[in-house]
C-alpha cells in the first residue's frame, strides 16, 4: 500500500488541526474513547458543533490556547492508502518547524480562512513549500460556511494566490483549489450540498487520486549506506551486504556502480529485500545489495551508478533555516549530516537572508533563529552530493552543535 506524507500549513485559527480531525472522523479512523473525549470537551466548552481540533492538538498549552505549537504526526488509512499527516504550526516564530514537517512530505494542504483571504502567512507557507519543492500543494479554502458558500469569494482568493503562484520558481509544483468548511465536513471527505457550483474533488478524493510519480521527483540512483550486514551463520559465512534506503531512482541487478569516496568500481550481484531476492528494486526501498568483488565499503559511503557520480566537493553554497537560539555566524564550526555521512564543517561566509514573502534579499552577516539565508560552508573533507533542486535527498542536510550535540539548522545545497 503507497504511504503518503502531507504537511498542513495555515495561520492561527485557519482550522488546521480541524481539518486533520474531521478527515480523521469521516474515515472512522478516530477510536471510540477518542471520539467521547473530543464529545465531553466540546459539551464542557459549550460548543454545538464538536471541537475536532482535540483529536491532534495534544499540548495542554494547545488546548489551552487553540493553536499549534509543535508539530504532530497524525497516521490513518484508508482501503487504497496510508497516510502521515505532520499538522505544523502556522506562526511566524516556528517557521522551523514548518520546515521540520514539510521537509519530508509529497503534499501540502494550505489553509486559507475565507474571510481574510491570502495573508502575509500564506506568502510563507507557500515559500516554503517552494524551498522544499514539495511537487503537490492543495489551497484549501476554509471556512466557507462564514462567507455563505460564496462562489465570488472562492474565486477572489484563487486569483490572488494564483499571482502569488506566479512568483514561484519551481514550475512543476502542481496547485489544486478547494473549497470547504471543516467544521462541518463540507468538501472534506464527502460532498458539500452547500456549494453545488463546485464540480471539483473533495480533500479526500483527490489524496487518493494521487499517484507515487505525481507527487515523487526523479534523480538519479543514490544509495547512503547505513550498515554492513555480516552474519557470519553457517548458512551465510561468507555473506557481506550493505544495507541502506535507495532514492532518486531504480538500481538493477548487473548494474555498473561506484563506491564514494574511494571511487572504487563494481556491480551489483543480488539485491535483497528481507527474505527475498528481486532483480531490481525502486526509489524508497531499504534493501541490502551485494556487489560482485570484495571491496571496502562501510557506513556512510554512498553507492551510485557509474555513469551518474555525484559532485565531489569540499566547499558548498546553501540555504539555511536556522533553528537554534544561538545566532549563526560566520567562523563557527559545525558537524554537516548528510544523509549517513558526518563531516566536520566551518561557516565561511553568510551573504544575506531571504524574505519568505517573495520581496527578495538583505545583505546579512549572521542568521537568527526561524531566519532563511544564503551560507558558505567549509567541509573537512569532500561532501558527494547533487543539488537540492536535482535530488532532494542527495541534496539537503542538517547542522548539528558540536558542543551540544542539538539540530541547530538544516540546509539545502545549491
Amino acid at each position: 500500500m503507497d504511504v503518503l506524507k502531507i504537511a498542513t500549513a495555515g495561520s492561527v485559527d485557519d482550522g488546521k488541526s480541524t481539518l486533520i480531525g474531521r478527515l480523521l472522523y469521516d474515515t472512522k479512523s478516530l477510536t471510540t474513547d477518542k471520539i467521547e473525549a473530543i464529545e465531553k470537551s466540546s459539551k464542557q466548552k459549550g460548543y454545538d458543533y464538536l471541537d475536532f481540533s482535540l483529536a491532534t492538538d495534544g499540548l495542554v498549552a494547545e488546548r489551552e490556547q487553540g493553536i499549534t505549537i509543535d508539530v504532530a504526526h497524525i497516521y490513518f488509512s484508508t482501503a487504497k492508502k496510508s497516510y502521515i499527516i505532520a499538522d505544523t504550526p502556522g506562526h511566524v516564530e516556528y517557521t522551523r518547524n514548518m520546515v521540520t514537517g514539510a521537509s519530508t512530505s509529497q503534499v501540502s494542504i494550505i489553509l486559507i480562512d475565507a474571510r481574510k483571504g491570502v495573508i502575509e502567512q500564506t506568502y510563507r507557507h507557500f515559500f516554503i513549500n517552494n524551498l522544499l519543492r514539495v511537487k503537490e500543494v492543495i489551497v484549501a479554502i476554509n471556512k466557507m460556511d462564514l462567507v455563505d458558500y460564496s462562489e465570488d469569494v472562492f474565486n477572489k482568493i484563487k486569483a490572488d494566490f494564483e499571482a502569488l503562484n506566479a512568483k514561484s520558481t519551481f514550475k512543476e509544483q502542481n496547485v489544486s483549489y478547494i473549497p470547504l468548511s471543516a467544521i462541518n465536513g463540507g468538501n472534506v471527505v464527502d460532498k458539500s450540498e452547500n456549494m453545488s457550483w463546485y464540480e471539483g474533488q473533495t480533500v479526500l478524493e483527490h489524496l487518493e487520486g494521487l499517484h507515487s510519480h505525481d507527487v515523487y521527483e526523479a534523480g538519479k540512483a543514490r544509495f547512503p549506506v547505513q550498515t554492513v550486514i555480516r552474519p557470519k551463520t553457517e548458512e551465510y559465512h561468507d555473506f557481506r551486504g550493505y544495507a541502506g534506503k535507495l532514492y532518486g531512482n531504480s538500481i538493477k541487478v548487473g548494474d555498473a556502480v561506484t563506491v564514494l569516496p574511494s571511487l572504487t568500481e563494481s556491480k551489483v550481484s543480488k539485491i535483497h529485500f528481507f527474505d527475498k531476492q528481486f532483480d531490481e528494486a525502486t526509489a524508497g526501498s531499504s534493501i541490502t545489495i551485494e556487489l560482485e568483488n570484495d571491496i571496502n565499503v562501510t557506513r556512510g559511503d554512498m553507492i551510485v551508478k557509474s555513469d551518474e557520480l555525484p559532485k565531489i566537493e569540499k566547499d558548498i553554497t546553501t540555504t539555511v533555516c536556522w533553528m537554534d537560539s544561538k545566532k549563526l555566524v560566520p567562523g563557527t564550526k559545525y558537524l554537516v549530516q548528510h544523509n549517513t555521512n558526518r563531516v566536520l564543517a566551518k561557516v565561511e561566509s553568510i551573504k544575506n537572508t531571504i524574505a519568505t514573502d517573495y520581496s527578495g534579499t538583505t545583505p546579512a552577516t549572521q542568521l537568527a533563529i526561524n531566519e532563511i539565508g544564503e551560507v558558505s560552508i567549509k567541509l573537512s573533507k569532500p561532501l558527494y552530493f547533487d543539488p537540492y533542486n536535482e535530488n532532494k535527498s542527495n541534496g539537503a542536510f542538517i547542522l548539528i552543535d558540536t558542543a551540544t550535540n542539538t539540530t541547530a539548522g538544516v540546509g539545502f545545497i545549491r
